[in-house]
């Protein structure tokens, strides 16, 4: 079903939607981590903020899918710049940052378009390498386009 799905950039008007599916992708990961009761609202503002400022941006690249009454899915990329080394020939490093389709339209390959649209980018901006955090149910999609376990532990810490 993928042929079907027209995969496009955001677009400014587009950031309300973006916020939406951002929300909706944290309430599907649920937990205290991703989704903390003491959150509020106030990162829906900073998000709107950053997705303004990274719509433009060089080092960014967010696709959306519409659908019949605003979008139907959307995807982050970026690129930053690291250090070289042997494992990173230019340390140009890529990163998946959330992609979400809305319940209405899951199962028609917008998750899939996306992501090949995401990896075309990432080659063209030569990315040595591209991370990803998978949730359960995209993990199967991510291991069929290529992605693998990443040799290092994921830990985080919180100042």
């Amino acid at each position: 079903m993928t042929h079907h799905t027209r995969v496009r950039q955001a677009v400014e008007d587009d950031v309300p939607e973006l916020v939406r599916l951002r929300a909706l992708l944290f309430e599907t990961l649920g937990g205290d981590f991703f989704n903390p009761s003491s959150a509020g609202d106030d990162w829906r503002a900073a998000l709107a903020v950053v997705l303004k400022e990274k719509l433009a941006a060089d080092d960014a690249r967010i696709l959306v899918v519409d659908g019949d009454d605003g979008l139907a899915a959307c995807g982050i990329g970026t690129i930053e710049q690291w250090f070289p080394g042997p494992h990173s020939r230019n340390g140009r490093v890529g990163h998946v940052i959330g992609v979400v389709t809305d319940p209405a339209y899951r199962r028609r390959g917008h998750s899939r378009a996306i992501m090949r649209s995401l990896l075309d980018w990432f080659r063209a901006g030569g990315a040595a390498r591209v991370d990803l955090y998978a949730s359960h149910g995209g993990e199967p999609l991510y291991r069929e386009l290529g992605f693998f376990d990443h040799p290092d532990p994921a830990l985080c810490w919180r100042p």
